[in-house]
């Protein structure tokens, strides 16, 4: 019996291969698959030279924080809102659309006090407002808020000017629908006024330091019959120099006219002819003057338009941001007499609103408004200081580096019947520096302008 044996099993063809053509079966070599070509790689010694094998630097690691910015050591990654930043004793008071933060101290009457002194008050019973200095703020009368309350016998308010302080920070520009900058002089003037009313008073005594001199001196012009009295503290108000003797002008020192007869020699004549010709030329002279100070004008005009241009830009603010944190404390040490007894209480008092939000814009629209402001008078307050007629003090310490004692000196000079007092060893803060002496001086002043006579205070004690 033959026996069946099974055949080996084949494996089966490839499925590609049944899908190829006979002739590509028959001749493989003409219907191989290409392989796509890959660049050729530099040799490895090349290679490794520039770019060394192994992990990349910082690859899975974590970046370090980005380093906050800081302004006077004050962080400007986390600014607030200005109301944000209140003490407990702050209140706002809007104006024109801008929130005014002020503060209000009141008298209290419940303190014992000498006989004179309440006598004497009875008598003033007149409310102060305190205008702060570039830079400053409500801060800087801190000292003497309410000591002043006790002498005058009535409130004492101090407010931020806009760009300082607490004050909220309101965007402006020419052109704005607001007629009036909330930077100006014209506008801290009227907030000025508003507060004498919110005050409750007829009038008030104004007193300003530094750069808050001028809104003073402006306010009394504004309306006189609401300023009772004036205190200008390190004024910076440059009072002109006195004009020379008329008598001594060119026109004066001319000799006398001379009669020249047409029938004279031709000399005369010649004379004659020579004067036209130089009349002529002198009329050409002021002519082309004339076209000179118009281009002039029309110049400055165009170089203060692309000044203010760039004051509101972004790299403008990055200016200030600079020299805020390069010479902003360097600045407040150096008004002082000492600059070793500035503590870093009145540091962080100057620094503060360097935390609201949008300070360097608003503190760059301020100096825009000083570069345009145009008063409304057309002749300079420097130039009317005659036409004051309340009673008014003029305070100086005797190491001023901002503004020196001499030009306080010859401002109370300008003013008929000013008061000039120095204080010794102190600087542009006399009412920070030297309180005491500053009230004691300001008391004095107030008791000669409208309190009682000693023999009226003795007569009242008895």
């Amino acid at each position: 019996m033959r026996m069946l044996l099974p055949l080996p099993l084949r494996p089966p063809p490839p499925a590609d291969r049944k899908l190829l053509p006979a002739a590509a079966r028959s001749h493989p070599a003409l219907f191989r698959s290409r392989r796509p070509r890959t660049a050729r790689l530099p040799p490895p010694s090349a290679a490794a030279a520039e770019f060394p094998a192994g992990p990349v630097p910082g690859a899975g690691a974590q970046m370090p924080p980005r380093r906050r910015r800081t302004v006077a050591g004050i962080d400007q990654d986390d600014l607030l809102d200005p109301e944000a930043l209140a003490d407990p004793d702050s209140s706002f008071y809007e104006i024109n659309g801008v929130r005014v933060h002020h503060k209000v101290c009141a008298h209290d009457d419940d303190v014992e006090e000498s006989s004179d002194h309440a006598v004497a008050r009875a008598q003033i019973r007149l409310p102060v407002v305190l205008l702060h200095g570039f830079g400053a703020s409500v801060f800087s009368w801190s000292r003497v808020m309410r000591p002043l309350a006790r002498i005058s016998g009535a409130k004492v308010l101090a407010f931020d000017r806009p760009a300082f302080g607490l004050t909220s920070r309101t965007g402006w520009s020419g052109d704005d629908t607001k007629p009036l900058s909330p930077y100006s002089t014209a506008f801290s003037v009227m907030a000025t006024l508003a507060f004498i009313d919110q005050l409750g008073a007829g009038k008030a005594v104004l007193v300003g330091h530094s750069a808050g001199c001028p809104v003073a001196v402006e306010a009394y012009f504004e309306a006189p019959e609401r300023v009772a009295a004036l205190v200008l503290v390190a004024p910076a108000i440059f009072a002109p120099a006195r004009k020379a003797d008329p008598d001594n002008g060119v026109g004066e020192q001319q000799g006398p006219e001379k009669d020249f007869d047409d029938s004279n020699a031709p000399p005369n004549l010649f004379a004659r002819i020579w004067g036209g010709f130089l009349g002529m030329c002198m009329w050409l002279a002021g002519l082309v003057l004339k076209v000179a100070m118009a281009v002039q004008d029309v110049v400055r005009d165009l170089s203060c338009k692309v000044l203010v241009a760039f004051l509101r830009t972004s790299l403008a603010a990055s200016l200030v941001r600079l020299i805020m944190d390069k010479f902003g404390v360097t600045g407040v040490r150096n008004a002082w007499y000492d600059p070793s007894k500035v503590t870093d209480h009145v540091v962080q008092g100057y620094t503060k609103p360097l935390r609201s939000r949008g300070w360097e814009k608003a503190l760059l629209e301020y100096i825009i408004s000083m570069i345009t402001d145009t008063p409304k008078s057309k002749v300079p307050a420097s130039k009317r200081l005659s036409e004051i007629s309340c009673p008014v003090l003029v305070v100086t310490g005797d190491t001023d580096r901002l503004v020196p004692a001499s030009n306080a000196e010859r401002l109370a000079r300008a003013i008929p019947g000013a008061t000039f007092e120095v204080i010794k060893n102190c600087g542009h803060l006399p009412q920070e520096e030297r309180a005491e002496e500053f009230l004691s001086v300001v008391e004095q002043f107030l008791q000669r302008a409208f309190g009682t006579s000693d023999e009226q205070v003795f007569q009242a004690a008895v």
